[in-house]
This record gives C-alpha cells, sequence and structure tokens, in this order.
C-alpha cells in the first residue's frame, strides 16, 4: 500500500488549497477513505470521509461547510477542497484507507493571519 499527499502549502487566512491522495496497492474503490490532520503538539484528528463509491460524505464539525471531500476511483485519488481556511487550519494532513493501517508521509498545510 502507497498513499501519496500533495498539495499543501502556505496560504493567508480565507484563502484555499486543494489536496491530492493517490493511492496504491488496494482496490482503491472498495475502501473509504478519510482525512486526518495533526497539528503541532496536538493528536491526529479525524477530518472527513468518503464512502468508496463516493455516495456519502462525513466532515468534522470543525470543517464542515469549509472543506469538500471527493474522489476519483480512476485515478485512485482522494482530494480534500479546503476554502476559508483559518489558522488553526495549520496541520500535517493525511489520507488513509478505511480499516487498513496505512499512513502517507502527509502534506504540511500553513494558514497565516
Amino acid at each position: 500500500v502507497q498513499l501519496v499527499e500533495s498539495g499543501g502549502g502556505s496560504v493567508q487566512a480565507g484563502g484555499s488549497l486543494r489536496l491530492s491522495c493517490a493511492a496504491s496497492g488496494f482496490i482503491f474503490s472498495r475502501y473509504a477513505m478519510s482525512w486526518y490532520r495533526q497539528a503541532p503538539g496536538k493528536e491526529r484528528e479525524w477530518v472527513a470521509l468518503i464512502s468508496g463509491a463516493g455516495g456519502t460524505t462525513n466532515y468534522a464539525n470543525s470543517v464542515k461547510g469549509r472543506f469538500t471531500i471527493s474522489r476519483d476511483n480512476a485515478k485512485n485519488t482522494v482530494y480534500l477542497q479546503m476554502n476559508s481556511l483559518k489558522p488553526e487550519d495549520t496541520a500535517v494532513y493525511y489520507c488513509k484507507p478505511g480499516s487498513l493501517d496505512y499512513w502517507g508521509q502527509g502534506t504540511q498545510v500553513t494558514v497565516s493571519s
């Protein structure tokens, strides 16, 4: 299993970023995919989830209405569109396939006020 996150960067508050996670080594469409994040000095927290077919999504209350998770099963890729970014969104973002205990290297998102 390989997970490669990309798309992070530094933005000002109110800005947007789109994260991507390219997956391989498992049957992508059979697994729900989640995004997690870990801020400095804090526990890793769940951010969003999308079902295998993409028809169901769930979000943490802290990002609901600002972030959108999507997937392209033909490309084995899951995305996280992040709008109206806040300084508290600063973290390393990771994707994870449902019940599989694999993590990528993450991608850094830094939001300045």
